[in-house]
């Protein structure tokens, strides 16, 4: 089962999406900016994908700049701006057991599959 954070106007996530649904894969989606996931669950899918904070963000956003964060904020504060604003997590986010990944490229998500 993959647990799959997903924005349905996005292509990449969409994409991402077909990718599982095609090989058959069974897949719990998570529409996170409706269901925005806690500081707890960012820190275990930050774990899960091997990166610092800042990776699985959108820093180009609007929010990023005006929430005054930069690429060198502490981690508990891109968490926290994250839970908060979910715009700013990178999309789509695909977890399987202990793993994660960031779906850009779509083709990311086959490490997973």
């Amino acid at each position: 089962m993959i647990t799959y954070w997903h924005y349905p106007k996005c292509s990449k996530s969409r994409a991402g999406l077909a990718l599982i649904k095609e090989r058959g894969v069974q897949v719990q989606t998570r529409i996170y900016l409706e269901d925005a996931p806690s500081v707890e669950e960012l820190k275990a899918v930050q774990a899960a994908l091997a990166v610092p904070v800042v990776e699985m963000m959108r820093t180009g956003e609007k929010a990023f700049k005006e929430l005054g964060l930069t690429k060198d904020s502490p981690e508990e504060d891109l968490l926290a701006a994250m839970a908060a604003h979910p715009i700013l997590i990178e999309r789509p986010i695909a977890v399987k057991g202990g793993k994660a990944v960031i779906g850009r490229p779509t083709e990311a998500i086959e490490a997973l599959l």
